[in-house]
């Protein structure tokens, strides 16, 4: 990025990313004392996954017996990679932020007896909420802000530069503290109808040597109306699918493993959600996920009544669990004064190898994007100088300026393409064998290597490169880390080795760009082992 008209801010915290992670960690670090900015590439409270949809929650009252009864079952289906003393800390969390969420306003809805239930929130009174929150403890907010890169110096992170779409001009905050809050990965494009969501703070995190954890665990597809990209595939409990003939092949009831992905390997799926036989029941519905119902809406279907085609759509690291290695309760990486929440951290610690869509993500947001701003404003308030002090320096590398010298624009809409025609696919990324992976993890490398043009000098153009570079790097972690878990567990499996192996009941750690690194991470405990046990 050139330094010419850069917008100059310091502050003690700097949070990228305007989800709900984003929003707890901004607000948490500002009751803390700290000086805090925080800067979106969307709006806070209208970007993100959170802000259009309904969210369930993981919200159980303080019985030790039921607590501890949940968090075991949700050990076991972790593969044994959780940590329960973590889950214990995020149902701890949840409860008491959502009592906070009340006295906020929020109305939540209550019981016979006028007992609040605390086990929903719906997007927009919620993010809508968070912004009020987040503005009146004293955060600057700076929308439509990517950032594009961190500032580094031998002392570790200290701040960010990125470039604002409401002007077109650069930005710059230096703030000791670095919290990346940002969207996983879901490699779709704006051509789907869809924000991007990139990965792109797990290059940032990554250029400064921070480590990844749980990026095997990918796996994550979710269904949606073949002509949208609504993934709300909860309603489908009220389901009943079948087939282009009309065939039944399967009749509500929670969604069953790969039955999805093995029939659509076979030909179109369709459902009706004619379970819900009454107006009361479809009225509910349409209230908890309204936005589940908008491309319906809009195709003129009725789906209580009326079958509509199902598609999966790839949602990687947004519902699956791979992120930023995490190193302590305050949610810190392996690089000095840097912090990961929400997505961009690895859900390892409370879901092991399973999904942390739904509850657990939204419960994640809440927990972690509490503790990383706590911890960053710690952090930053025990500094002996400020950011401003510094010789700080970009670290930004890929996707930002020409690698080599080059006339040629990069073709960031072709280098889209290439990178979801390999992750995409059921065939490559969800039936995973080892020589297909291997295969396509060699085309992704040569794409890496093609990502040497010149940048679009526009705003979007430089945007846009640095997304394609993150989409690239992330596929690639991936599928490296894929290739050396050679077992079935959780979110990965592959072919050549479906049974679970105790043996590898340990995490896999990814670090890298151009030459990528991976090693086993220590046991979990011995206390988790003597469970497993």
């Amino acid at each position: 990025m050139s330094s010419a008209q850069v917008k100059q801010f310091e502050a003690d915290v700097l949070v990228i990313g305007g989800g709900p992670a984003g929003a707890w960690s901004a607000w948490s670090a500002a009751k803390k004392g700290a000086k805090v900015i925080l800067v979106d590439k969307g709006y806070l409270g209208s970007s993100g996954a959170t802000a259009p949809g309904g969210t369930n929650l993981l919200y159980l009252p303080p019985d030790k017996e039921l607590r501890e009864k949940a968090v075991q079952q949700r050990y076991k289906e972790s593969g044994y990679l959780a940590e329960p003393e973590w889950i214990h800390r995020v149902l701890d969390q949840v409860y008491e932020s959502l009592v906070l969420v009340e006295s906020w306003g929020y109305p939540f809805r209550r019981d016979e007896d006028g007992v609040p239930l605390r086990d929903h929130l719906q997007g927009p009174e919620y993010m809508k909420l968070m912004r009020r929150q987040v503005s009146r403890a004293g955060v600057k907010i700076l929308d439509q802000s990517p950032a594009l890169e961190l500032l580094v110096d031998e002392n570790g992170v200290g701040g960010a530069r990125g470039i604002s779409r409401l002007d077109d001009t650069e930005w710059e905050v230096r703030a000791n503290a670095v919290v990346i809050a940002t969207g996983g990965c879901a490699f779709l494009s704006k051509g789907l109808g869809c924000n991007v969501l990139t990965g792109d703070g797990l290059l940032m995190a990554t250029e400064l040597g921070a480590e990844l954890s749980g990026m095997e665990f990918t796996r994550q597809y979710a269904p949606s109306a073949e002509f949208g990209t609504v993934t709300r595939g909860r309603l489908l409990n009220w389901a009943t699918y079948t087939s282009e003939d009309g065939t039944v092949l399967q009749g509500g009831g929670p969604r069953a493993g790969d039955f999805l992905p093995t029939m659509l390997s076979k030909g179109r799926v369709y459902a009706v959600l004619n379970h819900a036989d009454t107006e009361e029941k479809q009225q509910i519905l349409r209230k908890s996920h309204a936005i589940f119902f908008l491309p319906l809406d809009r195709a003129g279907i009725d789906p209580f009544k009326e079958r509509f085609p199902l598609t999966l759509r790839y949602e990687g690291t947004v519902r699956g669990t791979g992120g930023i290695r995490l190193t302590d309760e305050h949610c810190a990486s392996t690089v000095q004064g840097l912090y990961a929440a929400g997505d961009a951290a690895t859900r390892e610690r409370v879901t092991g190898a399973k999904s942390g869509g739904g509850a657990f993500n939204a419960s994640w947001a809440i927990s972690s994007g509490t503790w990383s701003g706590a911890g960053a404003a710690a952090y930053a308030l025990a500094q002996s100088r400020s950011a401003g002090e510094r010789n700080l320096r970009p670290a930004g590398r890929y996707g930002l300026e020409a690698q080599a010298e080059s006339a040629v624009e990069i073709d960031t809409a072709a280098l889209v393409k290439a990178v979801q025609q390999e992750v995409f696919p059921l065939d490559i990324n969800y039936f995973r064998s080892e020589p297909v992976i291997r295969q396509s993890l060699e085309r992704l490398n040569g794409l890496w290597a093609s990502l040497n043009g010149s940048v679009q000098p526009t705003v979007q153009g430089r945007v846009r490169t640095r997304e394609v570079a993150s989409m690239i790097a992330t596929a690639r972690w991936m599928y490296t880390a894929a290739l050396e878990r050679k077992e079935t567990r959780g979110l990965h499996m592959l072919k050549e080795y479906p049974e679970t192996d105790p043996t590898q009941q340990y995490r896999l750690i990814v670090s890298g760009i151009d030459d990528i690194h991976i090693r086993k991470e220590d046991q979990v405990s011995a206390r988790q082992e003597a469970t497993t046990l």
